[in-house]
Formats: C-alpha cells, structure tokens, sequence
C-alpha cells in the first residue's frame, strides 16, 4: 500500500537524518533519493509515482518535525521551475536538473517581465533568433526575483514577432553564468535587492534547452504562471500561524486592546478562509485535479491579506512602528530583522505585484472560473511587429 510506504519511508528519512543535527542539503537530498520530494512525480525523479493526497501527509510530518521545506531553500525552482521541467523537459535533463533543484544546490530564476511587458508578459521584446543549433539571444528582462543567486533561468523570449504576440514565444532553460548575461541587483523597501534587472547580449543557447515546440512558448509559459500562483497563494500554514500569528501576538502584548479586536478578529476569518481554500485546493489534487485558474484565488487572498495584516501590526507598535534598523546588505536582510513585523509590512507591498498584480488575479477569475465577459483586446490579433509600442 503506497500510503504506507510513505510513512515507512519518512520513518527511514527522519532518523537517519534528524533535522536537527542534519545539514540542509543533505536533509533534502535525502528526501529526494527516498521519493519524497514530490511523491506524484516518478521514481527516480523526486517520487513514487503515488497519488498527489499523499503529499499532505509528507509535509505535514516533516513539519512537525522541524525539517526544512525546500520552497524556503529554492522557491522558483521548487514552485515553478519543477513542474515546469517535469511536463517538458527532455529525460536526461530531468534526472540531471531535479535533484539539485530540490537541494538548493542550483536556485533557478523566472525570466518573464520586461520593463515594457509586466503585466501584459505576452507583449516581451526579448529577441531569440535561430542560428543553426543555437539560439541567440538580445532583450532585457526585470523584477527577476534570486537572479544574482541563480545558476539557471527560465526564459520566455520572442522568436517569431510577425504573428501575434501570444504565438510568437517561445520557451528555454538558460545558464546564468553564461557570457552574455548581466545582472543588475535593484534595492528594495527593504534593503535587501532580492530582485534584478537581467540583460541580454547575444547570449548563446542550445536549441536542447528549449522547452515545448517553437512557438508555443505561451503554452509552457501558462504552465509555469499557474504553479507559480499556487506556489506563492496555496502554502499550507497551520491554522493561527503565519503573520496572522504575529499580528495576535502583538495585540496580546499591547495589552489587548478592546478596541482592535473586531478588526483583529476579521483578519483572523480571512486568514482561516485562505487556509481553507487552500485545503479545498489540495483536495482537488487528490481527485487528480492540476494547476488551473482557481490558483489565482489563493494568491489574491493571500497577497491583499498579508498587506492588511502587517498594517494592523505595525499600527500595534505604536511610534515603534516607524522605525526600522539599517541592518541590510545587498544578498539580504539580517535574519532577526527579517522576522521584524516592520519588515514584513514593507516586504508584503510587493505581495499584489509579483506572480500578477490582483488587477490580473480579477480579470482571470472573472473570465476563466465565473465566465465573464473579456476585457477588450485590440491587439490580441494583429502580428506583434505591427503593434505601437
């Protein structure tokens, strides 16, 4: 029975690796070799090849347990680059590419955005032009979450600009460290520039790291958004937990002031409406159910929620509030700040932009899940080339 299989093996994983006492990489290399890192995926490739309802189960064991969630460690890789690789990726790439994914060994980086093509990400410039074998590529991409710290990049670059745009795409894995490519850190709020703006010029790539048919790129790109949308609005915090935790535990230090706990105890239903939708998503995945459109709910939720929660904590502190310590470097924050409410306000106003804006989230539950009208779009149609920009 493949349920008890699993329990076997986490068995096997936590006491020969204690997370205690175990290092990060080799805790989750560990996980990977005993098919627990993504139990529907094949053997040998992360899995079991066993039903995605068993996946709760590991989780929820190795989060009782301590042990580190490898989304923390790799969250581009684990949430979007994954099941990315799985649906296209050539086999040899899989057994190459997945495992140190998983470790954290290689963080992989998401290449969408362009300074003219956020929101509207089939409208990229980014140019790839076929030269025998290769793929030469020219354009700009922004906002690249983990690009200075990444070994490889998805890609989505325009490799056909006389149809229209959403046809024209096409779909590849890069290497970061390749000549060719530049990152530029962008400093946030924060002080800490997890983002970047990526150039491009004349970066040479191999038409084996393409993924998906030439001119669907679209197509693969979907597959990515969907999961990244998932990634970011479905993780499961245990019931009281998360910044809804921090925002009780500060009104309990304030003294618990009367006068905030209608507006305390509203965000608490909010967050419990989150977590359950969550779980309704996870019992989607037990009928066989994939990403689809309903992961834009949880991001939606979870980006406006988390905003107006570290509001109300940062009101909790009073003057204090104001403040912030000057304690960042360019890789990052320090760790005690980062668990600072302060942080976590400032940090939460990038929550209804990245992954797409809740003005994006809105147009495709109202079209795709209540089946609205579309919104207007004179250019679906026209080739891209002849588009104003």
């Amino acid at each position: 029975m493949l349920e008890e299989l699993v329990r076997q093996r986490l068995e096997t994983l936590l006491s020969g690796h204690p997370p205690a006492s175990t290092d990060v990489r080799d805790f989750l290399g560990a996980q990977f070799d005993l098919g627990l890192a993504w139990v529907s995926y094949p053997e040998g490739r992360g899995g079991l090849g066993a039903p995605q309802e068993l996946q709760s189960l590991i989780d929820r064991t190795l989060s009782d347990a301590g042990a580190p969630h490898p989304f923390t460690v790799n969250p581009i890789g684990y949430g979007m680059a994954a099941p990315t690789l799985l649906a296209f990726a050539a086999p040899d790439d899989l057994d190459q590419k997945l495992r140190p994914l998983l470790t954290g060994e290689e963080v992989w980086c998401q290449l969408f955005s362009e300074p003219s093509a956020g929101s509207d990400v089939a409208g990229l410039s980014t140019r790839a032009v076929r030269d025998g074998d290769e793929w030469v590529v020219t354009g700009q991409k922004v906002w690249t979450s983990l690009a200075h710290r990444a070994t490889w990049g998805l890609l989505l670059a325009r490799t056909d600009p006389t149809v229209p745009k959403h046809a024209g795409l096409t779909y590849f894995f890069i290497d970061m460290h390749a000549p060719g490519v530049e990152v530029r850190p962008l400093r946030q709020a924060t002080g800490d520039a997890e983002f970047n703006e990526v150039f491009f010029t004349e970066l040479r790539i191999p038409d084996s790291s393409r993924l998906g048919a030439v001119g669907e790129g679209w197509k693969v790109a979907i597959t990515t958004l969907m999961n990244e949308r998932v990634a970011i609005g479905g993780r499961m915090t245990p019931r009281g937990q998360g910044p809804i935790g921090e925002a009780v535990a500060l009104w309990q230090e304030a003294g618990r002031p009367e006068q905030l706990k209608d507006r305390l105890m509203g965000l608490w239903v909010r967050s419990e409406v989150l977590r359950l939708t969550n779980v309704r998503a996870r019992e989607l995945a037990k009928a066989g159910g994939t990403a689809g459109p309903e992961g834009s709910t949880a991001k939606l939720l979870a980006g406006e929620l988390n905003q107006d929660v570290y509001e109300f904590c940062v009101e909790l502190l009073g003057p204090a509030g104001a403040l912030y310590p000057e304690t960042y470097e360019m890789s990052g924050g320090a760790d005690g700040a980062r668990r600072d409410v302060r942080y976590g306000f400032l940090r939460s106003q990038a929550n209804t932009i990245e992954g797409g804006t809740s003005e994006v989230m809105r147009n495709i539950l109202g079209e795709r899940v209540l089946g609205l009208p579309p919104e207007p779009r004179v250019d679906k149609d026209v080739p891209f080339n002849e588009i104003g920009r």
